[in-house]
């Protein structure tokens, strides 16, 4: 099987692959909203130079994959500010009647042109990718290239639970875990009793300083009793 058949069925390889972005700019320029980050469907449906329900039909098989990189379907008040923000300077691209608008990350974009089949667009955008990941090293097995691995080791080699977790801390689509109050209040109450320890350790220690000229004192004096 080629890699770029891999693209299309395995999901796994397509979420390594997600952050190469630059590949859309290598193919054609991608036109973006005002707020510089999103396009609606439309704009995606003609990057790839395909029918927008094409571009829906995918959007539709594979929705919470495209979800998951920047794929948002705004409604009610999020979506009456983001008309406001990033549509009136394109009075034709909305049709006002619509209580729901899907709109796309340049990630969530990567993503549909490694899922259309028959876009020559979205087939350059693969090319470039695999020439890009074809040229270094393969992440789980330095060695070997991404030309070399058949699918049933790439399936295998990709299934590290912690590394995946950290990768996708990384890229930021899991947040970074934050203690939660209860552990937080267990670490300062073990803090709090430490400082009382320590305190009362000084307190001691400042008292049995005390003693200790006290006691050298009465040494002291009973020396000079004891002298003729």
């Amino acid at each position: 099987m080629s890699m770029e058949a891999v693209i299309l069925e395995s999901r796994s390889f397509r979420r390594q692959l997600c952050g190469r972005t630059d590949a859309l700019d290598k193919v054609k320029a991608l036109t973006l909203l005002p707020d510089g980050v999103h396009v609606t469907t439309k704009m995606v449906a003609d990057y790839f130079e395909v029918p927008e329900k094409t571009v829906k039909k995918v959007t539709e098989r594979h929705r919470t994959e495209l979800a998951a990189n920047g794929m948002t379907v705004l409604r009610g008040s999020d979506l009456e500010t983001f008309k406001g923000d990033s549509l009136s300077p394109f009075p034709g691209s909305y049709p006002q009647a619509r209580c729901a608008l899907t709109v796309f990350t340049r990630r969530a974009v990567l993503n549909v042109a490694m899922l259309l089949r028959d876009s020559d667009v979205a087939r350059q955008v693969r090319e470039h990718m695999l020439d890009v990941v074809e040229a270094g090293p393969v992440r789980a097995r330095p060695w070997r290239h991404w030309s070399r691995l058949r699918w049933d080791e790439y399936e295998t080699v990709s299934r590290d639970p912690a590394a995946e977790a950290w990768r996708r801390k990384i890229d930021g689509l899991d947040p970074f875990e934050v203690p939660d109050e209860d552990r937080l209040g267990s670490v300062e109450r073990r803090i709090d009793a430490q400082g009382a320890v320590i305190t009362a350790l000084g307190e001691r220690v400042g008292r049995l300083g005390e003693e200790l000229r006290v006691v050298r004192g009465e040494l002291v004096r009973s020396r000079i009793r004891r002298r003729p």
